[in-house]
């Protein structure tokens, strides 16, 4: 479902747009004359003799510096690897990295009843299904199939089985799973979040999820754990622990020997749940373990599940998942031309093979190659086989032998094929919203104390978003100008937080004087709004020199050519991701670099550096609140279409993705925009035709009850009428509300 396609039908009914279109059409009309005069990009002209060569590849600055941020905290974590010489040094590290994986992955729900259910059973030649559903916390059921092997005698050796990102779930694995039970394994199968018969977003109608495949089942409802302090990681490990609670319940198994195995996603999964459940003693995870260095330098972060909270500047790298359960046995599997880079998995497991020296069982670390894309083949299969006999201790032939592949209602678990038109079952929006619930209620009790709420919503929202304050004052370069009636404007860049330039427009008005200043920042870069006739022209009109910048991911700066495999509704989640792993936002870089230009601005002889105002629009209105937080120089601020709130994004099932590259992981138990709107008070905020989750106009009564936190800390520092919420249809209209707040900004 494009949630950004329905909008757009929606806003196109009626009269009101007919009006808007000839509107829109005029201006676009006279853009396209003007845009054959006059060239506004900075670093990347038209013109051929206007591109700056150093800035070429200016649009993929921002995975670039984030990248460049990960590689400081991959040097200083192999500074500390290189360190570790003796048994003591290597057990001091596992008990630093078992801490910081329950830190950033953790809490854990509370175990409670796992309620299983047996749905049907299926007899083979040499072996029995049993269709089980477990709920691994209230209400929340994982589906599965339990595989029980004819000859097995007393207690056997088990295998949880995790699968890679395949539509059928655990079904795709039937090669594999059918030999282990073949050569007197127990397998239990399951199917992930997402997959199989637990699809997040299912579609009775059309039969398939509403929102695509696999990764973007696990991203879309992760995208809202992340703001929820939660992760979709600890989701699937927490399913994996139950599952691992059901198998060792069953009197056929043998609680002492049990291993994992998994391919792709399930290779995520295998790796996951062995770092965190001492109860696995062999863990065999395929196509995979990398290292985080050679997959950002190549396909970069994946979808939500392979992504921890700050993980990266915590020091975890893939081959802490091995190390920290380590002499135990495990067996990597690989493939030459995998995605997983083979460079990165041979180097992972170099560094790997050190500890399990230092602990005397080098052996117990084996690994597997084989020349194929991604996937297994059977010489890595054969290696898995022997690999679980070895160490699991059920001696036989390795060799693989043919199966007869299931029919799909064999192994269908659910009457209808899908838990959500099955039965009453929670999905992990859901499960998320209601933990939201309680952090938003603590949130509203912290709100009841302004003089300590306040200061903290400062302190807490420049450590999530990664904000740094500039140091420097910035040195811009001007690059050229254009005249045109009653105004010029100039092109300049400065450097941003890394080595990447920030592009921007000056608009300054001819007459004489020191003049207020705007910031302008539009979502779709400086020139939106840069045509004659169009909005920057009518504040400069207005006396205003007006700076519109291109901030690093938008305009001449973005998005760059990386979408990854969560890119849903035209917007890559996963440089959000990259963003998490770093502990930091995209927001953070983006406000600092606005900083750096209320700096420009200070220094411009034509502006008063007392009345510096900011205009943004739409989903920059998050950018905007941050940096004016963090920037007193930022007097008056106008959003124009702002998101209502992060809580909005959250607590409805669907939303536009948009919303997620200008937000903040772990923000909600902590803070949401309201809160920082008011601790902006007592300085002029207006808000103007605010939007919900979708884009679509808020009603005025749920804007006022959602900031009712800022209306509180505006009447508390006397400044009521300096907090506004305006709404307009039309151009026309909009004068009406701006002009007012325009002819404020010389009081």
């Amino acid at each position: 479902m494009n949630i950004r396609k329905v909008n757009i039908q929606k806003r196109m009914r009626g009269w009101g747009f007919y009006i808007l279109w000839i509107f829109f059409t005029t201006i676009g009309l006279s853009g396209q004359a003007f845009a054959q005069a006059e060239d506004l990009n900075v670093i990347s002209g038209q013109q051929s003799k206007s591109v700056w060569m150093r800035y070429t590849d200016a649009p993929n600055a921002l995975y670039h510096h984030l990248m460049l941020e990960s590689y400081q905290f991959l040097d200083r974590r192999e500074s500390q690897i290189a360190g570790l010489r003796t048994r003591d040094d290597w057990d001091g590290r596992q008990r630093q990295v078992r801490e910081i994986l329950m830190r950033i992955v953790g809490p854990f729900p509370e175990r409670t009843q796992l309620n299983p259910v047996v749905t049907g059973v299926v007899q083979k030649d040499g072996y029995t299904i049993e269709k089980i559903i477990i709920e691994s916390r209230p209400g929340f059921h994982v589906t599965g199939a339990l595989f029980l092997p004819e000859n097995r005698r007393g207690k056997t050796p088990a295998i949880l089985y995790t699968p890679g990102h395949s539509l059928t779930g655990f079904r795709t694995g039937q090669r594999t799973i059918l030999n282990l039970v073949q050569k007197g394994f127990i397998v239990f199968a399951i199917d992930p979040v997402g997959q199989g018969e637990r699809l997040q977003y299912y579609d009775p109608e059309t039969g398939v999820s509403r929102i695509g495949g696999p990764t973007h089942e696990h991203s879309y409802p992760g995208a809202q754990l992340f703001l929820s302090s939660a992760s979709m990681a600890r989701y699937m490990i927490w399913d994996g622990m139950r599952a691992i609670d059901y198998m060792v319940s069953r009197p056929e198994v043998d609680p002492g020997r049990l291993g994992i195995h998994g391919v792709s996603g399930g290779g995520t999964q295998s790796a996951y749940i062995a770092a965190f459940d001492d109860r696995i003693l062999a863990a065999a995870p395929s196509n995979y373990i990398t290292s985080y260095r050679r997959l950002l330098e190549s396909i970069g972060p994946q979808d939500a599940e392979q992504n921890f909270y700050s993980g990266l500047a915590e020091g975890i790298d893939h081959a802490d998942l091995l190390e920290v359960r380590a002499p135990k046995p495990a067996l990597v599997m690989a493939t030459t031309r995998d995605f997983f880079n083979i460079q990165g998995v041979r180097e992972t497991v170099g560094e790997v093979r050190r500890i399990y020296q230092a602990a005397g069982v080098p052996d117990n670390l084996e690994t597997v190659e084989d020349d194929l894309g991604h996937g297994t083949t059977r010489k890595s299969r054969e290696a898995l086989y022997a690999f679980f006999q070895k160490y699991l201790k059920l001696p036989g032939d390795p060799v693989e032998q043919s199966i007869e592949w299931l029919r799909p209602e064999e192994l269908q678990i659910t009457k209808t094929g899908q838990l959500t038109t099955a039965m009453q079952t929670r999905t992990v929006y859901q499960v998320n919203a209601q933990e939201t619930t309680d952090h938003l209620r603590n949130l509203q009790e912290s709100r009841q104390n302004l003089a300590t709420h306040i200061p903290r919503v400062e302190q807490v929202s420049r450590k999530l978003s990664g904000y740094m304050s500039p140091e420097d004052r910035p040195q811009p370069v001007f690059t050229g100008r254009y005249q045109r009636q009653g105004y010029t404007v100039e092109k300049y860049f400065i450097h941003g937080e890394g080595e990447y330039p920030v592009p921007y427009l000056l608009m300054i008005p001819e007459t004489l004087g020191a003049h207020p200043a705007l910031l302008y920042i539009n979502p779709n870069g400086k020139a939106a709004g840069a045509a004659p006739g169009s909005e920057m022209e009518r504040f400069v009109k207005q006396g205003y020199v007006v700076l519109a910048p291109d901030l690093i991911g938008r305009g001449e700066m973005g998005p760059g050519v990386f979408e990854g495999d969560a890119y849903i509704h035209d917007i890559s989640l996963n440089i959000w991701f990259l963003s998490i792993l770093n502990g930091r936002s995209i927001v953070g870089i983006q406000a600092g670099d606005l900083v750096r230009l209320v700096r420009v601005l200070e220094q411009r002889p034509e502006v008063n550096s007392g009345q510096i105002g900011a205009v943004a629009h739409g989903e920059m209105g998050a950018v905007l609140l941050h940096a004016a937080l963090y920037e007193p120089a930022i007097r008056k601020v106008m959003l124009l279409d702002p998101l209502i709130s992060y809580e909005a994004v959250v607590m409805n099932k669907y939303y536009d993705t948009r919303h997620m590259l200008t937000a903040v992981a772990n923000a909600l138990p902590n803070y949401d925009l309201p809160d920082l709107a008011a601790a902006l008070a007592p300085r002029q905020l207006l808000l103007v035709n605010v939007t919900d989750q979708n884009g679509q106009r808020a009603d005025l009564q749920r804007v006022e009850d959602t900031y009712a936190v800022a209306r509180r800390a505006y009447l508390a520092k006397e400044a009521a009428p300096n907090f506004q919420v305006q709404t307009y249809n039309y151009r026309w209209e909009s004068e009406q509300v701006i002009n007012p707040w325009l002819r404020e900004q010389d009081e």
